[in-house]
């Protein structure tokens, strides 16, 4: 999953950027509301994490902006403003959760894999395929029964192609999610993740569509 995080406080986007890379997340970390509403236009972002109290634009205003965009990509507001009537603007300008600071880190990486529940329409954490198991909350994957130990970055592609299963999953998209937008790669550093995904589990585990992109069967081999 590619987060944008737009927090103008370096101590806590810091603290926050660590916590989340180490569960597999790809951060493009943003400190001002002007940063933010161009990274929401342009980004391919699957979740973003936005500050109220930004620089150059309010958080509320790049919000409503967004939205008024048609910028549909889900928002987890983080704001110390507790009182009753912010959390309902911000809920109604289009929010999708609302979490007061300060805050456990444990509690929104679970509010993250909740709403990321919401846009999958899934009701648990675990992805499904086949003979092949990932669990979004242990970060445990188990293929024909057996426990694979993964890295971080085969554990994020695994899941961009699970939570896809049976359709084809660009080249363009998964580099996205997998190093950020602006991170620059090898030509083959995607070859090489899915190799090395293939020789934990199979090699017909992952399909290669030339031209396009990878996909996982919904029943792989």
């Amino acid at each position: 999953m590619h987060i944008i995080l737009v927090e103008d406080d370096v101590q806590l986007g810091e603290a926050i950027r660590r916590a989340l890379e180490r569960l597999a997340y790809t951060i493009s970390w943003f400190r001002n509301g002007n940063e933010a509403l161009l990274a929401l236009r342009d980004h391919d972002a699957d979740l973003v994490l936005l500050d109220l109290g930004l620089p150059g634009k309010d958080g509320m205003d790049v919000l409503t902006e967004a939205r008024r965009l048609r910028v549909t990509t889900p928002v987890i507001v983080m704001s110390a403003r507790d009182a009753v009537d912010s959390r309902i603007s911000v809920l109604d300008a289009g929010a999708d959760d609302y979490l007061v600071k300060p805050f456990h880190l444990d509690e929104l990486a679970a509010r993250i894999r909740s709403l990321a529940r919401r846009v999958r329409g899934a009701a648990v954490n675990r992805l499904e395929a086949g003979a092949l198991s990932l669990d979004l909350g242990t970060f445990e994957v188990t293929w024909h029964g057996e426990r694979v130990e993964l890295t971080r970055r085969e554990f994020a592609l695994l899941q961009a192609l699970m939570e896809r299963a049976g359709r084809i999953v660009r080249r363009e998209s998964l580099e996205t999610s997998l190093y950020g937008p602006d991170n620059v790669m090898s030509t083959s550093a995607l070859e090489v993740l899915v190799h090395s995904l293939r020789r934990k589990l199979s090699h017909g585990a992952i399909q290669t569509v030339r031209g396009f992109g990878y996909m996982l069967p919904r029943e792989p081999q």
